[in-house]
């Protein structure tokens, strides 16, 4: 019978592949990481209002559909004073000073927001006011620290009297993505609602419950 062995030559042959198999399994490990640390780091910079004009393209309605509620309440009632403690820990401010800063930020008297194909529909205390709209392209707005952010701009083509002629939404994202919460402007004067940057009614989807959206206000 033959016994199976491996000549000095063979085995540095075979010490060479395993070395350089070790070798280039943990090159493309690094490049994944790199690669995935990169996509990472590209999206928060985004996120946080770093980006080129060249990479900002128009959105279409449908990254907004959906039913969607106002975190107003939730500020008001007090389910999101863990987030202003959290705030208080890592920032600048006090909690009660965060509170008044969002009390600003968030007010407003449309508490749930439909959006359904090209229709908009806003609930004021259960009273429903609806219109359709068509995209109007975009703003890029820079703001007092340096920051940047996009205003996705929809103008009303039909629906009631009483729904605004313009609709603008930001969402700290600059090109078609569904979105999971957002900000939106709305009003007749479209350059006016480029000028305001103190009230910004923020929405979150329906179907998150308080500890929910806190958790998710936290993250974001």
């Amino acid at each position: 019978m033959q016994t199976p062995f491996t000549t000095p030559i063979g085995a540095l042959a075979l010490g060479s592949m395993l070395l350089f198999a070790t070798v280039a399994a943990g090159q493309t490990a690094h490049d994944h990481t790199h690669a995935h640390d990169h996509a990472h780091g590209h999206a928060h910079s985004i996120h946080a209002g770093y980006f080129d004009d060249s990479q900002v393209q128009d959105r279409p309605l449908s990254d907004w559909q959906g039913e969607w509620q106002s975190v107003y309440p939730l500020l008001r009632d007090g389910t999101l004073d863990p987030v202003m403690a959290h705030k208080a820990e890592h920032g600048d401010k006090t909690a009660q000073e965060y509170r008044a800063y969002y009390e600003t930020g968030y007010k407003t008297d449309a508490d749930r927001i439909v959006i359904q194909g090209d229709q908009v529909t806003f609930y004021r205390d259960g009273q429903a006011v609806s219109g359709q709209y068509a995209a109007d392209g975009h703003e890029i707005l820079t703001y007092a620290k340096g920051n940047r952010g996009v205003r996705f701009v929809f103008s009303k083509t039909a629906g009631d009297k009483a729904a605004p002629q313009f609709i603008q939404f930001s969402d700290h994202r600059i090109a078609p993505e569904k979105a999971d919460h957002y900000h939106l402007y709305w009003g007749d004067d479209r350059a006016a609602l480029l000028q305001e940057v103190a009230n910004w009614p923020t929405y979150y989807p329906a179907s998150l419950d308080g500890g929910q959206i806190v958790a998710e206000v936290m993250a974001h």
